[in-house]
């Protein structure tokens, strides 16, 4: 008798349906895992998903996205990658973002995004703790002068691509500075992580024509352990309040933020459990279904051009 009960949905299932994650991190990775990109896949199919984002900080996950398609593109979910130019993938180059745009199986199937390093930054290698010589290393944006080489180049690239350009984890001047030049370069899809901004500095990177990214991993019980994001060190980043974050998604543009997960990690849920929780968080907090809802869908899927690719 009780094996016969039909499946139970599980609180916030139904904003599932339709959503896309654009950054889901299970591609191979020296921290542990809660899944790997073909459960990814069939797990966002079996909610309902549009599509999900491959997030890889040591390699460019185009490749990985387009063989997820070529295996399970029939399940409905559009598998996108991008690169990350963290230095284990090539580090902030042209060369490799270049490689990127293309490395797939045939046309459409290189990478729907190229992002500015996420930890080899000096913001949050400052809020890592980290020594002052790895915190010289880490790339950064001048607040005055030419851009250096080769950000005008890997932005000609972006915009030449019809690529969303990802700021990366740089601090609040520096993500507004990156905005506003990405515009200029002609760039029409520009991403800015902003969990860790205050609200003005969201302000203006919408005003600058970009879209605010905000993750659950910020708010969730993640940030209090050490983790290997990049390296042998096991670090940990600043944790946002939730009814905080509310109040900064509030002061955006609501047509321009995109909700996501950043779930990958084993101390999380998998990542559509985690993105389901996040949404729940948020509307406890205060924010309303009708603004979420499009937050995490059409929003990202306009963004990441969802729904454009095809089984290989």
């Amino acid at each position: 008798m009780f094996d016969q009960a039909p499946p139970r949905l599980r609180p916030g299932a139904e904003l599932l349906v339709g959503a896309v994650d654009n950054h889901v991190h299970c591609c191979p990775h020296i921290n542990g895992r809660s899944i790997d990109v073909f459960d990814a896949v069939r797990d966002a199919a079996a909610a309902g998903m549009r599509g999900i984002g491959l997030m890889d900080n040591f390699a460019n996950s185009s490749g990985l996205a387009a063989l997820a398609m070529r295996h399970l593109g029939h399940l409905g979910v559009d598998v996108f990658g991008g690169l990350i130019m963290e230095p284990p993938a090539g580090g902030v180059s042209a060369e490799a973002a270049t490689i990127a745009l293309s490395y797939g199986y045939g046309p459409g199937t290189g990478a729907r995004f190229l992002s500015m390093p996420t930890h080899h930054t000096r913001n949050i290698a400052m809020m890592e703790g980290r020594s002052p010589l790895f915190v010289e290393s880490c790339f950064f944006v001048p607040e005055t002068g030419p851009l250096p080489d080769p950000l005008p180049e890997i932005l000609d690239l972006a915009a030449a691509a019809d690529v969303v350009f990802n700021t990366g984890h740089v601090s609040g001047p520096e993500a507004v500075r990156l905005a506003e030049a990405a515009k200029r370069a002609g760039c029409g899809r520009v991403l800015v992580p902003c969990s860790h901004y205050d609200a003005e500095t969201v302000r203006a990177v919408v005003a600058a024509g970009a879209h605010a990214e905000f993750s659950f991993f910020f708010v969730s019980h993640a940030t209090q352990a050490g983790l290997t994001h990049v390296d042998a060190k096991a670090s940990t980043v600043t944790p946002v309040p939730a009814p905080e974050m509310v109040e900064l998604i509030k002061a955006a543009d609501p047509r321009r933020v995109v909700l996501s997960g950043d779930c990958g990690v084993f101390l999380l849920p998998p990542p559509v459990d985690g993105l389901r929780e996040f949404v729940l968080l948020l509307e406890t907090c205060g924010l309303s279904r009708d603004l979420i809802r499009p937050m995490i869908s059409d929003v990202p899927a306009a963004l990441f051009r969802v729904g454009t690719a095809k089984p290989a």
